[in-house]
């Protein structure tokens, strides 16, 4: 039976800035075998957003196209060989682009079961963020209790996340962040220290005089050499993004390159340091392992934040249509945690403050 709803989508159309983003409304598609349909509760604006509306993102589609790299939100109809059971369940989902819409086809093994008794915008802050931290810091740092790591970023979507996940694992967390958000860093558990501070490296070295176990750094650049440096015998580096060239000109590929053949060259050295470069979608060809893995890793992540283990950090709740407003505030610096787009009766409560117009301009063709 055709859905008679209408399918909200915001729109990429090229290297644009926030209000240069456009609404697009057709029919509500239909789910097609092994597929759902889910009506879209909340949606995250995470960094591959900001760089991909510079076209600075490492392998992002060509322009136009939808973004939205995960979403959270209820079964609304399923395709041949799904089970009919899943309408009216609410999922956490992938996608890497496509979520900033109302309504989103998903493959039915790429559906994460969100606990009873979590919101959407709460579950949506932990899922690109939360897997990503979990790997790092579980599958790639192997960290365990009683170590001592870096985070970079602390009060961003992903940091915040590791900070509380090791926190909760019974590891010691000094994190970097700009001075207002040190208070925020504290509450999460970790020792902040000012990411600008020209003696950074002296003063990580002041709390962990042998080491940091693990540094978890998304900046990239010339600082991951410090980065490094700041490892203990045996500990490891594990890079996952190059925020440092967002506004360099020239090729989304280049900086990544650089890093990935910098960081090669460490692991070749006689100290016991280790350096890695996380992709959340390294393995996907094999995709019944890789959905497993993913459904397995939010799925902790999940449970821990329905049992208060760690507390969402939801910066705002901004309306699909006004996902200019939510870009423009992610990327100020001015909040802790993720900005979500909602869709519905969702309650709006902004946190921060950004400038820019609120509302997505114009429709897409």
């Amino acid at each position: 039976m055709p859905l008679t709803e209408v399918l909200t989508e915001v729109v990429l159309p090229g290297p644009v800035d926030p209000e240069g983003l456009q609404l697009r409304s057709g029919p509500v598609p239909e789910p097609g075998p092994g597929q759902a349909l889910v009506a879209v509760e909340a949606s995250g604006v995470s960094f591959a957003e900001q760089q991909m509306r510079r076209g600075k993102y490492y392998d992002q589609p060509p322009f136009p196209f939808v973004p939205g790299y995960d979403l959270v939100g209820t079964v609304a109809a399923t395709g041949e060989g799904v089970d009919p059971g899943l309408r009216g369940h609410r999922f956490a989902v992938l996608t890497k682009v496509g979520g900033w819409a109302s309504h989103v086809l998903a493959d039915a093994g790429d559906l994460v079961a969100v606990p009873d008794g979590v919101g959407a915008a709460e579950a949506e802050t932990v899922v690109v963020n939360g897997i990503t931290a979990w790997q790092m810091l579980h599958r790639v740092a192997g960290a365990r209790a009683g170590m001592t790591v870096l985070v970079h970023g602390a009060n961003g979507g992903v940091g915040s996340t590791l900070v509380q996940l090791a926190r909760s694992a019974g590891i010691a967390v000094i994190g970097t962040a700009s001075p207002r958000h040190h208070d925020a860093v504290r509450a999460l558990g970790a020792t902040p220290v000012d990411y600008r501070d020209p003696d950074l490296a002296a003063r990580v070295r002041e709390l962990a005089p042998g080491g940091v176990d693990a540094v978890f750094d998304h900046v990239g650049g010339d600082g991951i050499v410090d980065s490094f440096r700041l490892l203990a015998r045996g500990g490891t580096l594990v890079s996952y993004g190059t925020a440092a060239t967002r506004d360099v000109p020239g090729s989304s590929r280049a900086p990544v390159l650089k890093l990935l053949a910098r960081l090669a060259l460490w692991n070749l050295l006689p100290n016991g340091r280790k350096a890695h470069f996380y992709n959340l979608w390294a393995g996907r060809r094999r995709r019944a392992a890789y959905q497993a893995r993913m459904r397995e890793d939010l799925g902790q992540v999940l449970t821990l934040l329905a049992s208060g283990e760690f507390t969402a950090q939801v910066a705002a709740r901004i309306p699909l249509a006004e996902a200019a407003r939510a870009l423009r505030l992610a990327e100020s610096g001015t909040v802790t945690g993720k900005v979500v787009l909602v869709t519905g009766d969702a309650s709006v409560t902004d946190k921060g403050s950004a400038t820019g117009k609120g509302s997505v301009t114009g429709n897409a063709s």
